[in-house]
């Protein structure tokens, strides 16, 4: 599977923003597709997953701001995040890993999975 990202912009704090993960040969039942981000300065860290079940999963800083979802018909996963936060700002990447390599939707280790080249979200005040 290939992965492509897409969809950063810069924003004023509070707006709304929609990544979207293209991802060829994706089966949903195949593999789990979680977004992460890296922001200046920071270490790369989870943002949120879709796993083979459907089941979604975020962390507790973009809970009830971030959702994951999938376009059906096609290969596309997307993050749609709203009420943005300058501590929002960062490098986001997708990431789509075989099943066997996932647990609650991450993949084992940051050398599975197939990474996008990433997209920069900034968030202004």
């Amino acid at each position: 599977v290939r992965v492509a990202d897409s969809g950063g912009d810069s924003v004023q704090a509070g707006g709304s923003l929609r990544l979207s993960c293209t991802a060829s040969r994706y089966r949903p039942d195949m593999y789990c597709v979680s977004w992460w981000r890296e922001g200046s300065g920071k270490d790369r860290e989870r943002v949120g997953s879709l796993d083979m079940n459907g089941a979604t999963n975020y962390v507790d800083a973009v809970k009830g701001r971030f959702s994951i979802s999938r376009d059906k018909d096609k290969s596309i996963i997307y993050l749609q995040m709203n009420s943005l936060k300058p501590e929002d700002t960062g490098m986001y990447y997708c990431v789509a890993c075989a099943r066997e390599y996932c647990r609650g939707g991450y993949p084992l280790d940051s050398d599975f999975g197939a990474w996008g080249q990433g997209t920069q979200v900034t968030v202004s005040i």
